[in-house]
């Protein structure tokens, strides 16, 4: 096993598409060039529920992959606002089944630093701070950043 100065650093963003998450991902590919960390974009997704507990492996398979496809290409999307140049390094892009607070604090202990904005899409459930950044600054595994949009 490598020490932790010769391990590479790994900055994972959480991205959903909102201005915010755009935010946090521009400020985590600015901070991994400073820094040469390995940057990677994290989408989170589940179907929503009445019950809490998202409905797994019930979905018909083709639906299933054009979903994913779907929010991949939102993914790619995103990455593409922020580095816009060929030249650019692109992160390394993630997308996963699942609570967004949970999957990126199980990202986190992977992580050197994580990257959240301040609030996403769903601001409501959190009026100053959004409950997925408030979960993460209270878990993660790695010191995390919260960012707001500009």
């Amino acid at each position: 096993m490598s020490s932790a100065g010769e391990a590479r650093q790994v900055v994972v963003a959480g991205v959903d598409g909102s201005a915010e998450s755009i935010a946090a991902l521009d400020w985590a590919v600015r901070h991994g060039r400073a820094t040469g960390a390995t940057v990677r974009a994290v989408h989170a997704w589940h179907y929503p529920t009445a019950a809490g507990v998202p409905p797994v492996g019930v979905t018909p398979g083709p639906v299933e992959a054009e979903v994913e496809q779907r929010l991949r290409d939102d993914l790619e999307k995103a990455v593409d606002q922020v580095c816009p140049d060929a030249s650019d390094a692109r992160p390394e892009i993630r997308l996963r089944y699942g609570h967004a607070a949970d999957t990126l604090i199980e990202e986190s202990r992977e992580a050197s630093l994580l990257v959240v904005g301040h609030r996403g899409h769903r601001a409501i459930t959190g009026m100053l701070l959004g409950s997925v950044a408030f979960q993460c600054i209270s878990s993660a595994a790695c010191p995390v950043v919260v960012v707001r949009s500009h």
